[in-house]
């Protein structure tokens, strides 16, 4: 089977610029009982900081299931597709709530969707550290 590993924090150029595009992606988190939980969100990725960033709301389950991983962070992974491109970025998730943490994931939000998000006090931004990168940009 074909593999097509990316290295998280120094990328190709093509699967690079597939993450500056406009895509909706979906986030895989782990429920309690060891079942996976896929919902649709939008993300960004900063290579050099070997992050990934989903805004979320605090309340959410996907908020929930990071927390519920503990301070060790909860096992992720990230995904895009446009025809026969895909991209996937896995890592490690932690809640973050810190209000520069959360201006820092709506601006780059922002910047990759095209739309400033509502101002809402409830806002957490779902940090992952990368630890693997594949795919076909």
């Amino acid at each position: 089977m074909a593999a097509y590993p990316q290295d998280p924090g120094a990328p190709d150029a093509s699967y690079l610029s597939f993450w500056h595009e406009r895509h909706l992606c979906t986030l895989t988190t782990s429920r309690p009982d060891g079942s996976p939980h896929v919902v649709p969100v939008g993300v960004t990725y900063d290579p050099g900081a070997r992050l990934a960033r989903v805004i979320a709301l605090k309340g959410s389950t996907k908020v929930g299931n990071v927390l519920a991983a503990g301070t060790g962070g909860a096992r992720v992974a990230v995904c895009q597709v446009d025809g026969g491109r895909w991209a996937t970025l896995e890592g490690r998730a932690y809640v973050r709530g810190e209000p520069e943490r959360v201006a820092e994931a709506e601006r780059r939000y922002a910047g990759r969707y095209g739309r400033t998000p509502s101002p809402n006090p409830a806002r957490v931004v779902i940090e992952i550290e990368l630890t693997r990168a594949m795919g076909r940009g």
